[in-house]
């Protein structure tokens, strides 16, 4: 559902109504501890409580993690949910009407939202329906099919809620028209029933088949896929399409492996429901199926959120159909394996296997071990060029020479192309080392048209790297830099006393915040300045900065944690004049090392003999800069280092 940009008062009404105890201690124990509540992080892994909880300050935050905010960052971090789908479940829960800041859209939306609460409601009631017609007499082949072929025990049949679809043609629709008086429009919407070309009646979608509900990321039936048990084709068929269900973006349980993907930092990604079920039934969790489809970039960023290092391993099977399945669901993810952000893995299972056959013969800690030793995506692409093709064969070698020049043309990491470059090399210099300088130059040479192997361009290479051509300063200048913007920020956010030297400080030495992430929060702290009273800006800037920061969920992983004050920041912050000097200090440092940079090119390159007057103005211009960095760096050692 897209859903417009909500009104202030319906996210303030949400924020005063969702007590910050009562939301996280559903997902974590808390003890009284001090003037709130401690418990263990749900971010990270820890044996020690470090994670705080305000009632007063309606705040959390982890000294473990930092991780920190309101109820409603908690739940988008825990849940993996936008803003707005966030205060959209809060405002249900605690009974706050939802407006929007378009008030013609407010309408739309709760019709929306009604129908919504309706087809979670049918298919809920669907759902238990199929899982009651499987326990019957009539739905004995498919708990025959499930209990003997597939070899799934009572309890994951019923964790996973499968179930039977009647063959006769009007089970379903009959009993939620007939009898739960449901109208038969709501069937359609949620997928449930067709109706007949005839226009004379509905017929049920499912039928003779065994059900397995697909969940969203809280646990509701949003759609079901049906496994043939006949000759009917399609041997899957999923839910068409519907305001609840997209094929294309939903991942069969996701619901349930979205924990074990946070801890181990690693989806799995298999073909079927059923290779799913068995590895979930086999202990292992992190695992999700793709419903048919290529992958799409939706997917993959969902089960990114839960991994930190954006692992991701694709489990299909290893005869030529998983092959090409594998090429097939990588979809629209190339481009981000290309560029390197996700690591992407390939699993091809022995003798042509699935998951669920593999398991058969083999324990869950095997299955483990060849996940462990899985190939990267780039890998396992070199590995298919070469496939059984003999190199010492001119034909041969010139055709996968030139598959690796497309292939390693796709990279644009400079490191992760170096790396295979040299990997490729070695292959095609089959076992000759005097062989592999030649074979990379070879490549590098057809890869960029403009690489050449002398060492003039080496050296104008190392030329133009040269610190003066930085855009940003080097990096122990840039880390100082980053304290020193988060000081200032910090005071503005914190200390409502000192909010007017910060902003003189800025405008008096035409100062801007240098790093992104910074120039995004300075500048929501500007826009929400403009729409609020004076006597409110002391009580609710945090608070409105902070929800400014999640509707936008641009930078606000790197701009969080200023939002909190540990014991570190809390004593730097009682030398808030010094600390406002000594950080614009730091920041008028930079500008002014870019001028002197300037200047210092300018001057160099002018001829004293023929352009006296401006080679005399350089040269002065650049003693002014040098004195002034002299006069900052004076400034900004005011016990600096001690307080960042």
């Amino acid at each position: 559902m897209q859903i417009p940009r909500l009104h202030p008062d319906t996210v303030e009404q949400v924020k005063q109504k969702a007590d910050i105890y009562d939301v996280i201690s559903e997902h974590v124990v808390l003890r009284k501890g001090g003037k709130g509540f401690v418990g263990l992080c749900p971010f990270h892994t820890e044996k020690t409580p470090s994670f705080s909880v305000s009632q007063s300050k309606q705040m959390y935050y982890c000294f473990g993690c930092n991780a920190g905010g309101d109820a409603i960052k908690f739940l988008m971090e825990l849940q993996k949910q936008s803003f707005s789908e966030v205060v959209l479940d809060l405002a249900r829960r605690y009974q706050v009407t939802v407006q929007t800041l378009e008030p013609e859209q407010r309408q739309q939306l709760q019709q929306q939202l009604s129908l919504r609460e309706q087809l979670y409601e049918i298919l809920a009631i669907a759902s238990r329906f199929y899982q009651h017609a499987l326990s019957q007499p009539q739905g004995q082949e498919a708990l025959n099919y499930l209990l003997s072929e597939r070899r799934l025990k009572t309890e994951t049949i019923q964790q996973f809620g499968l179930g039977y679809a009647p063959a006769s043609w009007e089970t379903l629709y009959r009993y939620l028209v007939e009898q739960k008086r449901y109208p038969v429009k709501l069937l359609q919407q949620a997928g449930l029933v067709r109706q007949r070309q005839s226009n004379d009646g509905y017929y049920d979608y499912f039928r003779n088949r065994l059900i397995i509900p697909i969940l969203d990321l809280q646990g509701r039936v949003i759609g079901f896929g049906g496994r043939s048990l006949a000759d009917e084709q399609p041997k899957y068929l999923n839910s068409p399409e519907t305001e609840l269900f997209s094929k294309g973006k939903t991942l069969f349980a996701l619901d349930k492996a979205k924990s074990a993907i946070s801890e181990l930092d690693c989806a799995v990604v298999v073909e079927g429901y059923f290779d799913a079920i068995a590895l979930h039934a086999a202990g292992i969790n992190n695992v999700v199926a793709s419903l048919g489809t290529a992958l799409s970039l939706e997917q993959v960023r969902q089960l990114l959120r839960y991994s930190e290092s954006k692992q991701l391993i694709l489990n299909f099977d290893a005869d030529a159909a998983g092959i090409q399945a594998s090429e097939r669901a990588i979809g629209e993810i190339a481009a981000l394996a290309y560029r390197g952000e996700v690591q992407l893995k390939i699993l091809n299972l022995p003798a042509g296997k699935d998951a669920d056959e593999y398991l058969y013969t083999s324990t869950p800690e095997e299955y483990k071990e060849l996940l462990a030793l899985a190939p990267l995506w780039l890998d396992w692409q070199i590995e298919q060029l070469i496939g059984d093709r003999d190199l010492k064969q001119a034909t041969a070698f010139q055709q996968v020479a030139q598959a690796m020049v497309k292939l390693l043309q796709q990279i644009d990491n400079r490191d992760t192309r170096n790396y295979y470059v040299s990997r490729c090399a070695e292959i095609l210099s089959l076992g000759d080392a005097r062989l592999v300088p030649l074979r990379a130059e070879n490549l590098l040479a057809q890869i960029s048209p403009k690489y050449q192997s002398n060492k003039p361009i080496a050296v104008k290479a190392q030329k133009q790297s040269n610190p003066k051509d930085k855009a940003f300063p080097e990096a122990s200048e840039r880390s100082l830099l980053e304290q020193a913007e988060a000081l200032l920020l910090r005071i503005y956010l914190h200390c409502p006393e000192h909010r007017q030297a910060v902003s003189s400080a800025l405008q008096e030495q035409s100062l801007q915040f240098s790093l992104s992430h910074h120039r995004f929060l300075w500048q929501q702290i500007v826009d929400e300045k403009s729409t609020i009273h004076p006597t409110e800006e002391q009580v609710s800037l945090v608070s409105r900065i902070q929800t400014r920061c999640l509707e936008s969920a641009v930078e606000i992983a790197q701009v969080s944690p200023l939002f909190h004050l540990d014991e570190k920041t809390q004593q730097e912050l009682l030398n808030g004049t010094q600390v406002i000097q000594a950080a614009t200090a730091c920041m008028e440092r930079v500008l002014c090392e870019k001028r002197y940079r300037l200047f210092l090119d300018l001057w160099e390159q002018t001829d004293p003999t023929n352009e006296p007057e401006k080679s005399q103005f350089y040269y002065q211009s650049l003693y002014t800069e040098q004195r002034r960095l002299q006069k900052l760096d004076l400034m900004r050692q005011f016990c600096l280092t001690d307080l960042i």
